[in-house]
């Protein structure tokens, strides 16, 4: 998927800055697409190019000025066309940490130690997002019923994809605390200190 398309789905929201986006791609479109602030204006400037956003500046006291992009009509075509495509391409998953998890056997403790830090750290991070995400949900939903939301929100792909971003997260959280206590386990029969790391 081309990052433009990713960016189209956030403006769908309205108006934004390449700020603004970038904030906003942290606090929401994270939960299914990362970029850097500079891919996001880099293709903000491209897609400008192209017609499919346009930008108006507003000028600012004390301030630079800013400016904000917004869908066109050809944009909103392109990203028509794209919802309206064949399938989308499988999930592919590239995760270091998967490779030194595989590997963790070969390592002496100092490894097994190193690979059981990266796990919590990965459980860390995603205990935050959870709970990032939990609030993100409490704020849509505004004191609605999950259903109720759905049946009168004006748009729901959102709220469908925050689910996918926490149903990630979950599992996150449920595969690195079942490796943090294997890990553990296999520490105490060769002796080691990841065996007491949680001490």
């Amino acid at each position: 998927m081309a990052l433009r398309n990713a960016v189209m789905a956030a403006l769908l929201e309205g108006e934004a800055s390449g700020y603004d986006l970038a904030k906003g791609f942290e606090a929401s479109v994270a939960n299914f697409w990362m970029a850097t602030p500079q891919q996001l204006y880099r293709e903000l400037e491209r897609m400008a190019g192209e017609g499919l956003v346009s930008a108006r500046v507003v000028q600012q006291e004390r301030r630079p000025n800013k400016r904000l992009f917004s869908l066109t009509e050809a944009g909103r075509e392109v990203l028509r066309a794209y919802v309206s495509e064949g399938p989308a391409k499988p999930l592919a998953i590239r995760d270091e940490l998967m490779v030194k998890v595989q590997c963790v056997d070969i390592g002496d403790m100092d490894g097994i130690e190193a690979v059981r830090a990266a796990v919590a750290e990965r459980v860390e991070r995603a205990t935050a997002k959870l709970a990032r995400y939990q609030r993100m949900r409490e704020r849509m939903l505004a004191g609605r019923t999950e259903d109720e939301y759905l049946a009168t929100a004006e748009r729901v792909g959102p709220y469908l994809t925050l689910q996918g971003g926490m149903a990630l997260e979950r599992a996150n959280l449920q595969w690195g605390e079942t490796v943090l206590k294997r890990l553990e386990q296999r520490a105490a029969t060769l002796g080691g200190p990841a065996a007491h790391a949680h001490d």
